[in-house]
């Protein structure tokens, strides 16, 4: 699958056997994000992995509860990671949070209408 900026898309392939429901792989490399880094910084959380798993998941949350049995996030330091079982679920996930984060004027939308204490991280 492609780059969708800014996650890239992986098959896993073989698929292993202990972990079967891990199809894809959706990840992206947030502590090379200077730009996005500094705007998470700007309205108060550290935007590292596993601050992009608590806004991406609190996002999906709201969206589409659904879809959170389908996902399984792993929280890394400076990367986001996001397993999916099925290819129908990587579309639905990019549909509902790849416009905010593919674009820093619409996360920047997206964050200024957060309150920091309503997140851990």
């Amino acid at each position: 699958m492609p780059i969708v900026f800014p996650f890239q898309i992986d098959p896993i392939n073989p698929v292993h056997p202990a972990m079967p429901e891990r199809r894809f792989c959706i990840q992206s490399p947030v502590g090379e994000l200077e730009e996005y880094r500094n705007l998470f910084e700007d309205f108060g959380y550290s935007g590292n992995g596993p601050s992009w798993v608590e806004h991406i998941s609190t996002m999906l949350e709201e969206a589409d509860p659904d879809i959170l049995e389908h996902l399984e996030f792993d929280e890394e330091g400076d990367t986001f990671v996001v397993y999916a079982d099925s290819e129908a679920v990587v579309r639905r996930f990019l549909l509902l949070v790849q416009p905010v984060f593919g674009s820093t004027q619409l996360l920047k939308k997206y964050l200024s209408q957060t309150d920091p204490s309503d997140f851990f991280e």
